[in-house]
C-alpha cells in the first residue's frame, strides 16, 4: 500500500485512522481498554533499521523509493483516544491516529497487536475481579502464553484490578507487586511433606504460604500448623472439590488455633469458578490460564480503519472527507470522533459519540449543555495521547500503569449493576452518535 501510494502521489494526504470494535466477544457486557501506554512506546520506537531495510531490498518487497522513505520513517502525527483502563462498548472510538497516509498506515499491525491482546486480558480480568468481590487475585499465567505476552498480560490484569503477579519481569518493568508460591515439585523433592514445609519455613518464615494438597489435604494442614505454628501465614489449595475443601480446611485451621491463617485457592480458575466460591471462606485467588487467554476470547476484535482524509495533498490540501466501509456486516461510521460518558446520579447510562465532519482535531462542539438539559452529566472520554509524535509522559511507565489501574476502578464503578453480571447479555451502555 505504501509503495503504491507513493507512486500515485497520495501518500502525503492527511488522514484519520480509528481503532474500534464491532462487538464484544462472548456476549460480554463491557470491555476494558488496556495497552495504550505500550502502544505509545511502540509508536515512538517504530523504526526500520539497516537489517530490516536490507532484507526488504534483498527480497524485493518494495522499490528503492519506498526503502528510502522507510529509512527515514518517524511518526510525527497526533494520537487521541480513551484513557487506558477505560470501559468501552461496541463502536467506541478507542484510538484515533492522525498523520499522512504513509505515516499512519504503517502502524496498523503494531497498534492492533498490542490493543487486541492487552484489552482481551483486561476485560477477562475485570470480570474476575468483580466475581471475587474484593478478595485479592494474583496473576499466575506466564506458563500459558508467550514470554513477552506474559509480561503484557500481567500488566493488563493489574490495570483491571488484579493485586499482584508471579512474573518478576512485569514487576521490574512496570512496578507491579509480585508474589509467588511453592509448587508440588518442591514438596516431592523432599523425603517427606514435613521436611519440605520445614525447609520453606526456615527460608521464608512462618508468614509463608504452604501448599497442602500434594498428598492428603487434611494431613497437610495438620503438618503445616505443627511446623509453622498457629501464626502460619497461609495455605494453598490447588485441586479437588474446592467449595467443600475450603470449608473443611477453614474449620480445621480454626480448630488448630490458626484462625488468622489465610486460604488461597488456585486450580484452573475463571470468573465462573470464582463466583461459584461465593460464601466459601476463601481469602485469595490465583488465576493462570484463563486470564492470559482472555477467558476464551484471546483477541478483542479491534479494527484499524480510515475514517477521514483530505480531498487534496498536504496540510492545506483541501477539505476533509469522511470515508467509511459499507460492506455487509462490517459497516463503519466515517468522520473523526470524540466520545463522552453520560451519567445520571453517578451511574453511566449511555455513551455519546460526536462525529466531526471537518476532521481538524478534537471536535469543539459543546454537548455539556445538552446533557444538563436531559438531567445528565457528561464525562469526556477522548483525550490527547500524543502530539507531534511525542507521547504524553503521564501515560508511560509504572506511573502510567498506576494511573490506568485507578481509572479502570473508577470507570467500572460507574457501570449499572446489570453490567457486572457474568451471563451473556447486551452491551452495558447504548452508543448514540450525533
Amino acid at each position: 500500500m505504501l509503495e503504491a501510494a507513493l507512486r500515485s502521489g497520495r501518500a502525503g494526504r492527511d488522514c484519520v485512522f480509528e481503532v474500534f470494535g464491532r462487538r464484544l466477544p462472548g456476549g460480554r457486557r463491557y470491555g476494558v481498554l488496556a495497552g495504550t501506554g505500550r502502544v505509545l512506546d511502540a509508536i515512538t520506537a517504530f523504526r526500520f533499521g539497516q537489517p530490516e531495510l536490507d532484507w526488504l531490498a534483498d527480497e524485493r518487497v518494495v522499490d528503492d523509493t519506498t526503502l528510502a522513505y522507510l529509512a527515514d520513517y518517524r511518526f510525527t502525527g497526533q494520537v487521541e483516544g480513551y484513557r487506558e483502563g477505560e470501559v468501552y462498548v461496541p463502536g467506541s472510538p478507542l484510538l484515533t491516529v492522525r498523520g499522512t497516509f504513509a505515516e499512519a498506515v504503517l502502524l496498523e499491525t503494531v497498534v492492533l497487536s498490542v490493543l487486541n491482546y492487552d484489552s482481551a486480558v483486561a476485560t477477562a480480568a475485570a470480570r474476575m475481579v468483580s466475581a471475587a468481590e474484593g478478595h485479592p487475585i494474583a496473576e499466575m499465567g506466564s506458563r500459558r502464553t508467550g514470554e513477552h505476552a506474559a509480561v503484557a498480560a500481567a500488566r493488563a490484569a493489574y490495570i483491571a484490578g488484579f493485586s499482584a503477579t508471579s512474573n518478576l519481569e512485569a514487576g521490574r518493568t512496570w512496578g507491579i507487586p509480585t508474589m509467588g508460591t511453592a509448587a508440588h515439585a518442591f514438596t516431592l523433592l523432599h523425603d517427606s511433606e514435613e521436611e519440605a514445609f520445614r525447609a520453606q519455613v526456615a527460608a521464608l518464615g512462618v508468614g509463608t504460604t504452604l501448599l497442602v494438597d500434594t498428598y492428603d489435604v487434611r494431613q497437610g494442614v495438620e503438618t503445616a500448623v505443627r511446623v509453622a505454628g498457629p501464626q502460619l501465614g497461609g495455605v494453598r489449595l490447588d485441586s479437588g472439590d474446592l467449595p467443600t475443601l475450603v470449608r473443611e480446611t477453614r474449620a480445621q485451621l480454626d480448630a488448630l488455633g490458626a484462625t488468622g491463617t489465610r486460604i488461597t485457592v488456585t486450580s484452573d480458575l475463571d470468573e465462573h469458578a470464582i463466583a461459584a466460591l461465593h460464601g466459601s471462606p476463601v481469602d485469595a485467588f490465583g488465576v493462570g490460564t484463563s486470564v492470559v487467554t482472555g477467558a476464551g476470547a484471546p483477541a478483542s476484535g479491534f479494527v484499524y480503519k480510515l475514517v477521514a482524509r483530505r480531498d487534496g495533498d498536504g496540510a492545506d490540501g483541501g477539505a476533509w472527507v469522511p470515508v467509511a466501509k459499507n460492506s455487509v456486516g462490517k459497516r463503519s461510521v466515517g468522520g473523526a470522533k470524540r466520545a463522552e460518558r453520560l451519567l445520571r446520579d453517578g451511574v453511566a447510562v449511555a455513551e455519546r459519540v460526536v462525529v466531526d465532519d471537518d476532521g481538524d482535531g478534537l471536535p469543539e462542539r459543546d454537548t455539556a449543555a445538552a446533557a444538563r438539559a436531559e438531567g445528565l452529566t457528561a464525562r469526556t472520554l477522548t483525550v490527547t495521547l500524543m502530539r507531534d509524535g511525542e507521547p504524553d509522559p503521564q501515560c508511560l511507565g509504572p506511573a502510567g500503569v498506576r494511573a490506568a489501574r485507578a481509572h479502570c476502578a473508577a470507570a467500572v464503578a460507574e457501570l449499572p449493576p446489570a453490567a457486572l453480571r457474568l451471563s451473556p447479555g447486551d452491551p452495558a451502555l447504548p452508543l448514540v452518535s450525533v
